[in-house]
Order: structure tokens, then C-alpha cells, then sequence
């Protein structure tokens, strides 16, 4: 008897092993998900020599906007070929074309914001890599839905996290829980 009481003891301690373990690893998400709210916001302009008049101010969100309905974005002109910049530092997600989008970018910033990069004329950047603030992304184009129009940065800001203050009645208005407006940045910025 003294032998399976033994063998018990020994088995009774794994379950507090994987509770103290899921501890761990919830605390470890924890603390990364306030650690990339913490990392400071540095933001520059993305497209080279844009200025205040370079878009419209209240584009984004616009309704109605095509097949998105609504803009979700700031649409940033300049000629073809234009540099366009990583507007924060952060890991490059993804690299690659849409079929709206046509050739983009996607950055994950600081405060776990991704920044879209769309309607490239050129790729520059490579996915998984992290990424300066201000380094080249790609060039100004018209590609994806753009084809046919004059040559602009789609630019856009969106969050993983939902900013459910955020939502309202509008068409779509849920939908705002997960996009930035860009445009006070890029007014306070410069280039």
C-alpha cells in the first residue's frame, strides 16, 4: 500500500507544474502586449516631400467609397516613383500584392499598429524584418484598383486591439473599432 500511495504523490504535482506554467505564459503575454503600448510613437511623414496640400484632410472614412464602401485610409499624392517611407519603426509583416491593394506593404508599429503601404509602384522592404523609421518601403504607384488613376499612397493605420469607443451607427460604423484615423499625424508632422 505505502507503494501506490507513493505513486500517487508523485503524479498529484503535474497539474500545479501546467497551472503555474499558463501563469507564466499568461503573464509573459501580459507584460508584451503593455510593453508594445509603451514603445514611443516617433513619426514621420511617408511619402517624400508630401505636404499638408499633398490629401485631403477628411478622405478618410469617407462614404461612399467603391467596393470598400467606406476610405479607410488617407490617399497621399505624388508622382510615380516617389520614395515612400515607414512612417514609424516596426517589424515588416507582409510584402506582396492584393487584388484592391495591388502592391503593398504592412508594418507592426508601436502600440501594435499596423501601418498599410498601398498602391505601390515598387516593394522595397522584406518580410519579417524589422524596420527603421524613415527607411524606404517602396515607390508611389497606381496599382491594384488605382490602375487608371493618378498615382497615390494609400496609407492607413489599423489596430489588432478593437478601439470599441470608436464604433458608431454609420454605415459600417462598427467597422471603425479597427482603423486609425492618419490624418492628425500626418498634420503634425513633417517630412
Amino acid at each position: 500500500m505505502a507503494h501506490l500511495s507513493k505513486r500517487a504523490d508523485t503524479k498529484l504535482p503535474r497539474k500545479p507544474r501546467l497551472k503555474k506554467y499558463l501563469k507564466g505564459v499568461c503573464l509573459a503575454a501580459v507584460c508584451i502586449l503593455l510593453a508594445g503600448y509603451l514603445v514611443p510613437e516617433h513619426f514621420v511623414r511617408p511619402v517624400a516631400g508630401m505636404n499638408d496640400r499633398s490629401f485631403h484632410h477628411e478622405s478618410f472614412w469617407y462614404y461612399p467609397w467603391g467596393a470598400s464602401v467606406r476610405h479607410k485610409g488617407v490617399d497621399i499624392f505624388a508622382r510615380k516613383g516617389t520614395t515612400v517611407f515607414t512612417s514609424t519603426s516596426g517589424l515588416v509583416l507582409y510584402c506582396g500584392t492584393h487584388r484592391r491593394g495591388g502592391k503593398m506593404v504592412l508594418v507592426l508599429g508601436p502600440k501594435w499598429r499596423i501601418h498599410h503601404y498601398l498602391h505601390l509602384d515598387t516593394i522595397a522592404a522584406r518580410p519579417y524584418r524589422f524596420i527603421r523609421r524613415g527607411a524606404m518601403v517602396g515607390t508611389v504607384g497606381n496599382s491594384g484598383n488605382a490602375k487608371g488613376k493618378p498615382s497615390h499612397l494609400h496609407y492607413a493605420i489599423s489596430t489588432p486591439v478593437p478601439y470599441v469607443w470608436q464604433a458608431n451607427t454609420d454605415i459600417q460604423g462598427w467597422k471603425k473599432i479597427w482603423y486609425i484615423d492618419p490624418t492628425p499625424y500626418l498634420l503634425r508632422t513633417t517630412s
